[in-house]
C-alpha cells in the first residue's frame, strides 16, 4: 500500500495545534488537493474528523485523513514542518509532482 509520511517535526506541530482545539476528540490532520495556485493544483490542510470514504493513516498516534481523489496525487508524499529563518510552515515533498511553483504551494502532474 502506498503511504503518506509525516515527519516528526510536522507531527509535533499538528499535535500542538490539536491541543489548542477545544473539542479535538477524533480529530486528525486532513490532507487534500484542490484546483488552483500558479501550477494548477494546490495543497490543502486542516484539522478534521474522519469521513466515510477517507484513507486513514496512523503515524505515531496521529491520524491522517485523505479523500480518494486527493490520495491519487498525494501517495508517497512527505509532509514536513520547518521553523527557521527562511520561514515557518509545512512543506510538501511530492514525488508525483511534475512541476511546482516557486512558492512550493502548488504543483502539476
Amino acid at each position: 500500500m502506498k503511504m503518506i509520511q509525516v515527519t516528526p517535526a510536522a507531527g509535533a506541530e499538528v499535535r500542538r495545534l490539536l491541543a489548542k482545539q477545544e473539542n479535538s476528540e477524533g480529530m486528525g490532520l486532513r490532507l487534500g488537493v484542490k484546483g488552483g495556485g500558479c501550477s494548477g493544483l494546490s495543497y490543502a490542510m486542516s484539522l478534521d474528523t474522519q469521513r466515510e470514504s477517507d484513507t486513514v493513516f496512523e503515524i505515531e498516534g496521529l491520524k491522517v485523513y485523505v479523500d480518494p481523489k486527493s490520495y491519487l496525487y498525494l501517495n508517497n508524499t512527505v509532509v514536513d514542518f520547518q521553523d527557521g529563518l527562511q520561514g515557518r510552515g509545512f512543506k510538501f515533498t511530492n514525488p508525483n509532482a511534475q512541476k511546482t511553483c516557486g512558492c512550493g504551494e502548488s504543483f502539476s502532474v
